[in-house]
């Protein structure tokens, strides 16, 4: 079913009518000025992603590569792909940056990936983040929710760094990365520093914990009703959410890793973040969903169960 109100978009009503918001998974110039014309107020950025962006907009970039060469002339290859990182986030921070001030830092942000080889390495992901963070005001750092990752959580958000936890797909890494958040935050409080416009998120990847689930079960050879396996990473993330409310966590959960509609309309009304790519985005638009809040509809309990007792990893 097509959407026929082209100029009243339903991610547009999404902002309009719900706490839930959208970011755009990709720093890509023209993917941006459609995601922010249709309500977003952020973007996520990872090392792909920039290679992506290159793919599209390498004239644009070309002399900027060959400068930061002349500027580098003995770094290495991984040397100058961070420095083109670093230099393609600073351009593409200043577009959220309007929403970054209006919004005190709770969005309007982009969210710059730390080296994913360190994601052992606290110390490293401590330095890399503070480095990061230098490159615009409304930067936050991606840190893996690995066991050094969370310390380092902690760490940087004491240092009054917002950070996003990414290589996250349980319940129990989105609560032990608000729990890193938390200790954080109230160390920077005792000590008398500011927190106000800082705008911490967890990311849950919804679609790669169900394409685990489905590998599960088919090398299992686990007989299942296959759009239960649609719904297990759905039912992680409302729990994890009303974890949070109960608990008055104060950083928010972001949804990516898209697979189906369900990781966008089982989350509607949900003060949480929406991170889509640009062709999800599209595919959203072109929808007939209702925009209305469903964050609290359960999922089928018959489903969760079912869930459990075939895949016990899901426990």
């Amino acid at each position: 079913m097509k959407n026929s109100n082209a100029a009243y978009t339903p991610l547009n009503k999404m902002k309009d009518t719900t706490p839930t918001r959208l970011w755009l998974d990709s720093i890509a110039l023209k993917e941006m000025e459609y995601a922010l014309e249709n309500g977003a107020v952020g973007v996520t950025c990872n090392p792909l992603i920039v290679m992506k962006v290159l793919e599209q907009e390498l004239p644009l970039w070309k002399d900027r590569i060959h400068m930061l060469v002349r500027q580098h002339p003995c770094a290495s290859e991984d040397e100058l792909g961070w420095a083109l990182v670093k230099a393609i986030s600073e351009e593409r921070s200043k577009l959220l940056l309007p929403i970054f001030e209006r919004e005190n830092g709770k969005n309007g942000r982009l969210s710059i990936q730390l080296d994913p080889r360190l994601y052992r390495d606290s110390d490293a992901m401590i330095r890399q983040a503070k480095e990061f963070a230098e490159i615009a005001p409304n930067i936050i750092v991606k840190i893996p929710a690995t066991k050094a990752g969370i310390a380092a959580i902690e760490e940087v958000t004491y240092l009054g760094i917002s950070i996003n936890a990414t290589v996250s797909f349980t319940l129990a890494q989105a609560l032990a990365v608000a729990e890193a958040v938390e200790r954080g935050l109230v160390r920077r409080e005792r000590a008398g520093l500011d927190i106000s416009r800082m705008g911490p998120v967890c990311t849950l990847m919804l679609g790669r914990l169900d394409d685990y689930h489905k590998e599960l079960v088919s090398e299992r050879d686990i007989e299942i009703d296959a759009s239960y396996l649609e719904w297990g990473g759905v039912a992680v993330c409302k729990k994890a959410y009303a974890c949070y409310v109960e608990r008055g966590y104060r950083l928010r959960l972001l949804v990516a890793a898209f697979r189906n509609q369900l990781h966008w309309s089982e989350f509607l009304g949900a003060d949480m973040v929406i991170s889509p790519p640009y062709t999800w985005m599209r595919e959203f638009n072109a929808s007939d969903i209702e925009i209305s809040s469903r964050i609290d509809t359960p999922v089928d309990p018959v489903c969760v169960l079912t869930l459990e007792r075939l895949i016990p990893e899901y426990n």
